[in-house]
């Protein structure tokens, strides 16, 4: 799997990642949902000295909590209701190679103060054991938040911030970075349909370029997935889905409050909520549902976001 990018800025990145890759220092990366952080912990585990040791991942937002305790550090036999067996947790499967967990805002206080345990005293303690076991692990985490809020709202520890964010990595959002997206739907062309050789017309470019894209690469590798699948020869509009269509968002804000910003009758307070509401109905709309994500878009704090989507009952469905 490689980084694609002629972006300066990822270039830049990568080239720290060289230098990080190097140390056993804790890495942590941040940023939006699909943005490639697994694809960065991956790139620098093959660049560490580590390589040909295990790399062992886990998505920690898709783990029950009350699970997670013994896929981390393991549990012997006997040790609650249907551990038949012993088992060894990640970090033991891991040992000597490079544990990367995603998602580590996710991970519950109870956890987090176990997982400090065993990244300072580097031994863990499985599930009803009795022994430490000793273990020798380059840690990389990854956040979609940032952390440091979190800490602010006492909901992530500072002492395990602090621990994982010996190198922290910052990595651009797809609409930081356009210039790549081109390149990217040539290259998950060429991967999901090498056979075709399909070619992009100028006006179905735009629109991938023009698109918000706030689901990120993956977003993008979905869509040009499904597009290469039923494409002949040219991709033109026709083959887009529909929100590549729908053009600025500034646009559909425009059409969406037409009615309020002619209106003579209405208050001034009356027309700001309706362009705040519409606002807020688009930006999360964009982002799937994810508060963070369009917080991020809005330019507002995420504890801000969340007021306004309750003071305008726009909650439902949505998610951090």
């Amino acid at each position: 799997m490689l980084v694609i990018t002629q972006n300066e800025n990822m270039r830049a990145i990568l080239a720290r990642i060289s230098t990080i890759a190097a140390s056993d220092s804790s890495v942590l990366l941040i940023g939006e949902t699909g943005v490639g952080k697994e694809l960065f912990a991956d790139h620098i585990h093959r660049s560490s000295p580590r390589s040909d040791k295990p790399f062992v991942k886990i998505a920690l937002s898709a783990m029950p909590h009350d699970l997670l305790e013994s896929e981390l550090f393991g549990h012997e036999k006997g040790a609650f209701t249907n551990a038949t067996n012993e088992k060894k947790g990640l970090f033991e499967l891991a040992h000597t190679g490079t544990l990367f967990l995603d998602d580590i805002d996710d991970v519950p206080q109870s956890i987090q103060t176990k997982l400090l345990r065993v990244l300072e005293s580097r031994e863990v303690m499985r599930v009803g054991g009795i022994a430490t076991i000793p273990i020798d692990v380059r840690l990389i985490t990854a956040s979609k938040v940032d952390l440091k809020e979190l800490v602010s709202r006492n909901l992530f520890r500072a002492d395990l911030f602090y621990r994982i964010n010996v190198f922290p990595v910052e990595i651009p959002a797809l609409r930081d970075r356009r210039e790549d997206i081109p390149i990217l739907v040539r290259h998950f062309l060429e991967r999901f349909a090498p056979g075709k050789k399909l070619a992009v017309t100028p006006e179905a470019q735009r629109a991938f370029v023009n698109y918000s894209w706030p689901g990120n690469v993956r977003e993008l590798r979905n869509i040009t997935q499904r597009i290469a699948l039923f494409a002949e020869a040219e991709i033109r509009m026709k083959d887009l889905p529909p929100e590549l269509h729908n053009g600025n968002p500034i646009d559909l804000l425009v059409k969406a409050c037409s009615q309020c910003l002619v209106d003579d009758s209405l208050s001034f307070n009356q027309i700001v909520t309706c362009l705040e509401t519409n606002l807020l109905r688009q930006a999360m709309k964009e982002a799937g549902g994810n508060r963070t994500q369009a917080a991020r878009v809005l330019g507002l704090n995420l504890s801000t976001l969340r007021d306004k989507l309750k003071k305008y009952d726009l909650e439902n469905g949505s998610r951090d």
